[in-house]
């Protein structure tokens, strides 16, 4: 074979290869991917090197402002230098950052670079964005979702994944990571999330704009105005409607709630803190730490403070009712007042939900007798909820009320009780204790705006390895008990009795066939006397008849006889005044009427007129006086009966005479 003809092609192949390297070296055809861009890198020019900025504007030697999308190119050789660098893509829910790296300098007080116009916010058209007079640095508009074209030599992309950037140095690309760094720490490349079901609030904290005033602490609420487009800045989300509003650095009033909120976080960090919770049966006493300030509207009786109108700085007037509150925690202090009845306990270990009540302890006591006890003392009270922002004026909150107003003088009243009683008295007057206590403590707890509901009363506690008092109520107890078993012997003993009663009842049913006949039989009895009765009560009513009758009958007669017996005794007397008369006077007639009843009787008796013994004066001697003796006596009788006979008969003769 001829050489000549091997020759010829590998020279045609080697100026082929010497022509590509050519192309190659000359730039003048590049081809760029559709998934990348083509930075333009000017190696030289009639118009000499860029002057000021690092991005060449005028056709200056240096990286061209425009890049090149996918497709071939044709340059002029050996004057570019094509790079090529991913198109920035931003992943869904993501947020990406930019940093201008040519641009206008920043402001003495400003951090981030300012997008306040539609040139200076667009960033894939880096002329634009410089001739507008964008700025360096890292810039307050962000990156939503989606894939952008951007010049990666003027802006240097920062993502959660990688950092977008050509030709950096080794200390931008050190700056660049620790900006991610931050951004990462601040979740920044993720947007602000606030569920519903987390009952969080999110807490905003500027830091770019002018500083506050002085005395400020929080920075008041701008553009929140949904109507004025220029400046409602839609949670932060706007940065630059925010500046334009008026909006200062620090930490803000506003806060922004459930929902997802697009926030450079550069610009402003946002803290999550909880919402706040009013439950049921309390009230929050609002303190406000920023605001205008207000007049004083507690009246000119109330000296321990002062109360605003809400809004205002100091302490709000009326307090907010149960509910859930996004309340700035920064901004103002929320004290929760409960107003329903809580219980304060001084026991110690024993801490109610509140913790109002955690420092308290048993009440110390030193009782008249020397003894000293601890006191379990429970308070029940209340507090009106339109007087609560009256106590945390006051007091700053009701556990310092507690601690530095009611302890004390729940004390003090106990120890006085305590001193004035012995340790039986005080065992044993509880209730009454409790009464008086409940009384004079509740107008001292009115002098603090408080209601008191009841006091509670423990039993005294003697201290750990004192058997004092422990002695004390033994003896009580063995009292009690010899009470109670005296009552005990009494129960017992009508228990006996009642025993002995059960057992007569049984006795009783025991013979009661025996008892039926008997008591049939009593009723027959009764029936037969009550039969008798009948008979004799017939019989009395017959004889009463009878005797009313043979009464009658004796009355009868007896009124006939009597009325005889007149008849006779006017004749009789008649007959015997004529007889007085004949014998010419009375005294006459008696004697003769004696003489003749004498007879009569010596008649009628059987003794003899003449006495068969005779007693003389002398022994055996008969004198002649010896029958002198009756007739002396006869003599001296008659002497005696006949002057009053004879006054008699002149009584009784008149009246004969009148009848």
């Amino acid at each position: 074979m001829d050489i000549t003809t091997l020759v010829q092609p590998a020279l045609a192949a080697g100026a082929i290869i010497a022509l590509l390297a050519l192309l190659k070296l000359s730039n003048v055809v590049r081809y760029i991917p559709n998934n990348q861009v083509g930075i333009v890198e000017k190696l030289w020019s009639v118009r000499g090197s860029v002057a000021d900025g690092f991005i060449a504007l005028n056709g200056e030697a240096g990286f061209e402002p425009e890049v090149l999308r996918g497709g071939l190119h044709l340059f002029f050789p050996f004057m570019y230098r094509i790079h090529t660098s991913d198109l920035v893509t931003v992943g869904q829910g993501k947020i990406a950052y930019v940093f201008a790296r040519d641009g206008a300098p920043l402001g003495a007080s400003q951090v981030l670079g300012a997008n306040d116009s539609e040139d200076n916010s667009d960033f894939q058209d880096a002329r634009r964005f410089l001739m507008a007079g964008g700025q360096k640095g890292p810039q307050r508009k962000i990156l939503r979702e989606g894939t952008y074209a951007i010049n990666t030599t003027q802006f240097a992309i920062i993502t959660d994944e990688r950092v977008y950037g050509h030709a950096l140095s080794d200390q931008e690309r050190i700056v660049l990571d620790a900006m991610q760094l931050t951004i990462a720490e601040r979740w920044g490349f993720t947007p602000v999330i606030l569920a519903a079901d987390h009952d969080l609030v999110g807490i905003v904290t500027v830091h770019d704009g002018p500083s506050l005033p002085p005395g400020e602490i929080i920075a008041p609420e701008v553009g929140i105005a949904l109507h004025d487009a220029a400046t409602f800045h839609n949670n932060f989300q706007e940065p630059e409607k925010f500046l334009a509003a008026g909006g200062h650095r620090g930490r803000q009033l506003q806060v922004i709630v459930e929902g997802t909120w697009y926030i450079n976080r550069l610009f402003a960090t946002v803290e999550n803190v909880p919402k706040t919770i009013i439950p049921v049966g309390n009230v929050g006493v609002v303190i406000f730490y920023t605001g205008p300030r207000m007049a004083d509207v507690s009246g000119e009786t109330y000296r321990h403070g002062e109360l605003v109108s809400n809004g205002g700085r100091g302490v709000w007037k009326d307090p907010l009712l149960p509910g859930k509150y996004a309340f700035n925690t920064y901004a103002g202090k929320i004290e929760i007042i409960p107003t329903v009845n809580f219980i304060l306990k001084w026991v110690r270990g024993e801490v109610g939900a509140m913790k109002l009540d955690e420092n308290l302890s048993e009440i110390s006591l030193i009782t008249k007798d020397a003894f000293e006890p601890t006191l379990p003392l429970s308070v029940v009270m209340h507090i009106d909820y339109k007087k609560a922002p009256m106590i945390i004026q006051r007091f700053g909150d009701v556990k310092k009320l507690v601690e530095q107003t009611l302890d004390p003088m729940v004390s003090a009243f106990f120890k006085n009780v305590a001193q004035k009683m012995t340790l039986i008295e005080l065992l044993q007057n509880r209730a009454a204790i409790q009464e008086e206590s409940a009384a004079e403590m509740k107008v001292k707890f009115e002098g603090y705006s408080l209601e008191l509901q009841e006091v509670l009363i423990g039993t005294p506690r003697a201290a750990p390895g004192d058997q004092t008092i422990e002695n004390i109520l033994i003896q009580l107890r063995m009292r009690q008990v010899a009470r109670e078993q005296v009552e005990t012997f009494q129960e017992q003993e009508k228990a006996a009795i009642q025993e002995r009663t059960l057992n007569e009842a049984k006795a009783t049913a025991a013979a009661q066939a025996a008892l039926t006949q008997s008591l049939i039989q009593i009723r027959v009895n009764e029936n037969e006397g009550a039969a008798a009765l009948a008979r004799a009560q017939k019989d009395a009513e017959t004889r009463k008849v009878t005797a009313a009758a043979v009464g009658e009958q004796s009355r009868l007669e007896g009124q006939g006889e009597a009325d005889r017996a007149l008849a006779v005794g006017a004749a009789n007397a008649q007959a015997t005044k004529l007889a007085v008369d004949a014998y010419r006077g009375p005294e006459f007639r008696l004697a003769e009427q004696n003489f003749a009843k004498f007879a009569e009787a010596l008649t009628r008796i059987n003794q003899p007129l003449v006495p068969q013994f005779l007693m003389s004066g002398g022994q055996g001697q008969e004198t002649g006086n010896s029958g002198l003796i009756p007739t002396a006596m006869l003599s001296s009788m008659f002497g005696r009966m006949m002057p009053e006979a004879l006054e008699q008969l002149k009584r009784e003769a008149p009246r004969s005479a009148r009848q």
